[in-house]
């Protein structure tokens, strides 16, 4: 007690000489002891100004102001006859912050989140602010999941009132959940509930995904899936009681226990619709995927008042409210579910506006904006529209809103914003496979020309078979509706003597194209070009008879007029990941009359894809090919169609499915043929721990199929079959793949290759 009226004196005293003065009037105002902060900084927050009376009042708000701006340590005001002294004794600067021991970030990460709490070069010092910068240090090892991360500080005076601070940092291990326990669960295992979670103990994956890290909003999520899980599955009243989170005492483990109460599971006993109808009741009936007798899913309800929702949005009624009310009967486990419908005002648009653009000129982006001015807004229309404007490549950013006409109820503008990135590009990759090896790739692009949309590019590709020069010149728009061209000049160079098994040959094609597309739909084109090749064609002493002979009945050179047909149509929900959907491609290729080469080709490619589950899906694929000369001209050999190996039937090395021959060593020869038959059921599922990446597939397969010539027949009995498992990885480097397949009903001359890989684009 003693002790403590001492002090309180002590600091009487001195508060007594920072502001007990005599009032008198300010004759001048003298500031002492200020190093690095102006005097007129002093004086601009100073409440006394020359000619005003000092009083006890006013020196007391002084030394209050000058103590806030944060500058000063100490503030004392003295008198000097008429003159006010200001004595200030400045807080140091921080001159330097040195962190020593940081591994998992990078310094200039740790330094930009010390400045949020107020820690940089140049800015005053706040021992009180140390501690702040101490705990977010450890807020961003947290999120790495390193519990024991140790943070020490050490602050050293440097000349002209600055200081030094080093974070000296020690790291430690990163925790990893050891243990999630879901209790209350009986309808469902734990391992199929874990399996919702993305959250999870450490697995092969986890060096990627991290999933073995904590964090309070992946748990939160998680909890959110859980509860979706259940109710999708007729788990009506499914609730969370409590989350507990532990960590061991060495801070290294961590265990997550969730408690739950299942509740039971309810059927639907009816579904019913009310409300306003603009579009008749009995249509968005047909929307309602939800009927009764079937289990309750939460899935089904948000889907059904979704599919509602879009198809008011196409008539106008964009801003539509449905909801869907449940009539719970607990004695029988049933619930009654009546959607409402709010149709709200139809809402018209006034402008469509493009902000953002530079280089790419309005008539560009406006072509690809589905939305018209003066029709319905359509939440699908503009939606498409942004992702064709995306698609184009001509910005890194579309955003786009759609705010009320000031003083109407009915109107919107709807405004389209662009960030453009650069077009212009040079490339250079490399890519692997097992028949071409190492592939290198380059070129020279610019897809938005002078801001026209027109695309002007050169690109190289060389691999151990194949070598490509090509110049490309493409028009999307070449008319107003939508008609596409693109002209080609290309040399192409085909050497097949360095692969095994397949028949040796050379090619040097020299050729031009122009082609042209028809879009019929957003999903639906036709295709139509017109094409001049010349090929030199070069063979040896080990190549096929057939081979020889076509080489010397056009001595050595080809060239042919050609016309290409294709239709295609694409429903697949994505190019990368596709989950549903179809893809159909169809192709011909005839060599006109008129030159010495007249035959036709033709391919059908056909994949269907349904997924079976939330996470899977079925593929069914398959490819015919057909070809023939006609006129009393042969097939050129190099038309002929190969099969085996990736994007064929997988486990036979590239080209050697079909006829066969034999060179003057005996060694068996694989020639191609006119007629190709291939097919592929695949089961694809995300690889496990990384289910939510989007660029990792595994699937099992089953391949079968086969190569004819012209003299053979199209037989199920000679086909080649496959079964195994792949990988694929749509990686930062171009698209990978790998497979493991295990041949069947083979022959003793085919050739096997149970491992296959190719990494990047071939050509």
């Amino acid at each position: 007690m003693i002790f403590r009226r001492f002090m309180v004196l002590c600091c009487l005293l001195v508060s007594t000489t920072a502001w007990a003065l005599a009032p008198f009037v300010v004759r001048d105002i003298r500031v002492d002891g200020a190093q690095r902060v102006e005097a007129g900084t002093i004086f601009s927050y100073l409440p006394v100004k020359v000619g005003e009376t000092l009083t006890d009042d006013k020196a007391s708000e002084a030394l209050k102001a000058l103590y806030d701006t944060g500058f000063f340590s100490d503030v004392r005001l003295e008198k000097d006859g008429d003159v006010l002294v200001v004595l200030v004794q400045e807080r140091p600067s921080i001159a330097r912050i040195d962190i020593n021991g940081a591994k998992s970030f990078n310094k200039t990460q740790l330094k930009d989140a010390l400045k949020t709490v107020g820690i940089a070069e140049s800015r005053i010092y706040d021992k009180s602010l140390l501690d702040k910068a101490i705990k977010e240090l450890k807020r961003q090892y947290l999120s790495k999941g390193k519990y024991s991360a140790q943070v020490n500080t050490t602050v050293t005076p440097m000349p002209r009132n600055r200081v030094s601070i080093t974070f000296n940092i020690v790291e430690g291990g990163a925790a990893h959940i050891q243990e999630i326990n879901i209790i209350g669960a009986k309808a469902f295992t734990q391992k199929q509930l874990l399996d919702e979670l993305k959250l999870g103990t450490p697995d092969w994956f986890s060096w990627y995904t991290k999933n073995d890290q904590y964090s309070k909003q992946k748990l939160t999520g998680d909890l959110e899936g859980l509860a979706s899980y259940y109710q999708d599955r007729g788990y009506l009243e499914f609730a969370i009681l409590s989350t507990e989170v532990s960590i061991s005492p060495d801070k290294k483990d961590i265990y997550i226990t969730i408690n739950i109460n299942e509740g039971q599971q309810y059927k639907v006993s009816d579904v019913k619709m009310t409300g306003r109808f603009v579009v008749p009741r009995e249509e968005l009936m047909k929307l309602v995927t939800l009927k009764p007798g079937q289990i309750f899913s939460r899935e089904k309800v948000t889907n059904s008042s979704k599919a509602i929702a879009d198809r008011l949005a196409r008539d106008g009624y964009s801003f539509a409210n449905i909801s869907a009310n449940p009539d719970i009967d607990k004695k029988n486990l049933t619930a009654a579910f009546t959607f409402v419908v709010d149709p709200g005002r139809r809402i018209y648009v006034r402008h469509v506006n493009i902000f953002g653009n530079t280089t790419t000129r309005d008539e560009v982006i406006r072509r690809e904006v589905r939305q018209l001015e003066g029709a319905w807004y359509s939440v699908d229309k503009v939606n498409r529209s942004k992702e064709r404007l995306d698609r184009l490549g001509f910005f890194s950013e579309v955003t786009v809103d759609s705010p009320p006409v000031p003083g109407t109820t009915d109107q919107v503008d709807v405004n389209f914003t662009v960030v453009e990135r650069q077009t212009g590009s040079i490339q250079v990759g490399a890519g692997y496979s097992n028949a071409e090896k190492m592939i290198l790739s380059g070129g020279i692009s610019q897809t938005n020309l002078f801001g026209s949309g027109n695309s002007l590019s050169f690109n190289v590709s060389s691999g151990l078979i194949t070598r490509v020069y090509s110049l490309t010149y493409a028009n999307p728009y070449w008319t107003d509706e939508g008609i596409s061209r693109s002209i080609n000049i290309y040399d192409r160079s085909i050497d097949t003597t360095y692969l095994i098994g397949v028949s040796p040959y050379t090619t040097r094609t020299l050729g031009s194209n122009m082609s042209f597309t028809v879009p019929l739909n957003e999903t639906d084109s036709y295709t139509a070009g017109l094409g001049f090749e010349a090929t030199q064609v070069g063979v040896t002493s080990l190549s096929p008879i057939q081979y020889i002979q076509f080489a010397d009945q056009f001595n050595g050179q080809t060239k042919t007029i050609m016309t290409t047909l294709g239709f295609t149509k694409d429903t697949r929900d994505s190019i990368i990941y596709p989950t549903r959907g179809s893809l159909q491609s169809y192709g011909l290729e005839v060599g006109l009359p008129g030159e010495n080469l007249q035959y036709y080709r033709a391919n059908v490619n056909e994949q269907w894809l349904t997924p079976v589950t939330r996470e899977t899906t079925f593929s069914l694929s398959g490819q015919l090919g057909y070809a023939d000369g006609y006129g009393g001209s042969p097939l050129p050999f190099f038309k002929n169609f190969f099969g085996g190996g990736v994007g064929s039937v997988r486990g036979y090395f590239p080209g050697t499915l079909g006829p066969t021959t034999t060179d003057i060593y005996g060694n068996i020869l694989n020639l191609g043929g006119n007629k190709l038959v291939t097919g592929s059921a695949e089961y694809l599922f995300p690889v496990p721990g990384v289910k939510n990446d989007k660029s990792f597939r595994l699937s099992t397969f089953l391949d079968a199929g086969n190569v004819y010539g012209s003299s053979q027949a199209i037989d199920i009995a000679t086909f080649r079959y496959s079964t195994g498992v792949a990988f694929s990885w749509y990686s930062p480097m171009g698209p990978i793949k790998f497979s493991y397949a295990v041949p069947f009903h083979t022959q003793p001359y085919d050739n096997i290759e149970r491992i296959q890989f190719q990494m990047g684009n071939t050509f």
